[in-house]
């Protein structure tokens, strides 16, 4: 008897979450995807759509957002780009989805690796007079954790207030010790999403995977690098890691502060009062840039829609650095298309990446950029982290977004889009170099003969790519 009552029970269960989906579905294919994945895979199908299925865009559990939203848009703001009417569309659409308008009084440096990258930080953070903000997807124990808890002790005695924001996923490992340590010398704390079995099936999936500081409002650093030895020692599977970052000082630092302070209410429940900062415009440089935020509860899937639009901008080249390049039936297709009408698309990335499951999945897809005519490098002198794009010497994007499903629609990411042309170059010519140590494949009549076991590995990843 007990068994037709479960029999029951799940084809109800199922059925529900089909008239969900139906309801609340936004493309067809997947929605198809899930239907059947429910109707299969007994159980695990209910279980996986729980996990992954469902659409946050409607949930009450990212309301709070919505109550509280200091990032105001930016008005009368003449920047004078000298871009193309294409490339003019882009910073309209990103104005219209993020109310980020361009701000154009911005002194940038860009920054490789580690090294160079945490000598800036702790510059920055030792002349602080306000305020620290920190938000990071990783922040380890280590070396580096440890510098900057004893710079915070010291800030935090002349009268810095501090705030940390950290992912609960993804700076899991961060030990209560240490935390306790920066309660004790009065380092505010937040946890997003924390790792709570009560909102494990809901927030599981939804993970804040921006790097952002802002010091006193006129300093701000953001790109794809974390707290974590790593990015100095390395590790011993994957070598050392490079990676890019940006020190941005003007406008635009007061943009990236709002969009700290938005996540700090989301994650803590407790305000910052924004009117108190006052925005510090560098006359002399006039690096014009935006800053793109994006996440699950946006009304559009802002990410991809950015990146997509650049793509089919593009006239001469498009160069791509992304570990994690798992695309959409869109981005795909985008790519595709420049190719082959005549735009010089590239990929780089390393040999590997960090989780064998998704390099098999990035594999997955080669033959189809051979075939269009995309150039992929595979570099081996350690892991590219890098969320790189550079687009006709006119766009330059630096950031924490990878082109794949949890970046586009399911993590909370920020990007940077600087219209400089001579950053673009510089980037450019960086590229080319890193080109010349990498292993080419260009060649996809000789890809497509890969043996038979790497082909049915990689097909299976590929099933799972809206997952990664």
């Amino acid at each position: 008897m007990l068994i037709p009552i479960l029999i029951v029970l799940y084809i109800l269960v199922a059925l529900t979450m089909v008239v969900s989906l139906l309801l609340n579905g936004v493309r067809p294919s997947k929605t198809l995807a899930w239907m059947l994945a429910i109707f299969t895979i007994p159980v695990a199908g209910v279980l996986l759509y729980i996990l992954f299925g469902r659409n946050r865009r409607r949930s009450k559990m990212f309301s709070l957002k919505n109550q509280f939203d200091p990032i105001k848009p930016l008005e009368n703001i003449n920047c004078n780009l000298q871009i193309s009417d294409d490339k003019l569309k882009i910073t309209h659409l990103i104005n219209k989805t993020t109310h980020c308008g361009i701000t154009c009084h911005n002194d940038l440096e860009l920054l490789k690796d580690g090294k160079i990258t945490f000598e800036r930080i702790f510059e920055a953070i030792e002349g602080a007079k306000e305020h620290i903000h920190l938000q990071y997807y990783i922040f380890e124990d280590g070396e580096l954790a440890d510098r900057l808890l004893d710079v915070f002790e010291r800030k935090v005695a002349n009268n810095v207030t501090i705030r940390l924001l950290y992912d609960g996923i993804g700076s899991y490992s961060l030990s209560k010790k240490y935390l306790k340590k920066l309660k004790d010398i009065g380092v505010e704390t937040a946890q997003f999403l924390p790792f709570k079995f009560g909102r494990f099936l809901a927030s599981l999936n939804y993970r804040n995977h921006r790097k952002i500081i802002v010091i006193d409002n006129k300093i701000g650093f953001t790109g794809g690098i974390n707290i974590s030895d790593k990015y100095l020692k390395g590790d011993q599977a994957l070598g050392k890691w490079h990676d890019t970052h940006l020190k941005i000082e003007g406008e635009a630092v007061d943009f990236l502060n709002r969009l700290f302070i938005t996540d700090w209410f989301l994650a803590s429940g407790n305000k910052v009062d924004a009117t108190n900062f006052k925005i510090h415009a560098i006359h002399k440089r006039k690096t014009s840039l935006q800053i793109v935020p994006s996440g699950p509860d946006d009304d559009f899937d802002v990410m991809e829609q950015v990146y997509f639009s650049i793509i089919n901008s593009s006239q001469k080249y498009l160069y791509i650095v992304n570990p994690y390049i798992i695309p959409n039936h869109a981005i795909l297709q985008a790519l595709m298309t420049a190719a082959l009408s005549g735009v010089d698309v590239r990929i780089l990335m390393s040999t590997t990446t960090d989780i064998k499951l998704v390099d098999w999945c990035v594999r997955a897809y080669f033959e189809s950029y051979l075939k269009a005519g995309i150039k992929i490098y595979l570099y081996a002198d350690g892991f590219l982290h890098s969320k790189v794009m550079l687009c006709d010497d006119e766009i330059a994007s630096i950031g924490t977004a990878n082109l794949d499903n949890r970046s586009l629609q399911q993590n909370y990411e920020a990007q940077v889009f600087v219209y400089d042309s001579d950053l673009c170059k510089r980037m450019k010519s960086d590229f080319l170099k890193d080109c010349e140590k990498s292993l080419i494949l260009n060649d996809y009549n000789k890809y497509k003969e890969r043996p038979w076991n790497q082909k049915l590995i990689q097909g299976f990843a590929k099933l799972l790519s809206p997952l990664l």
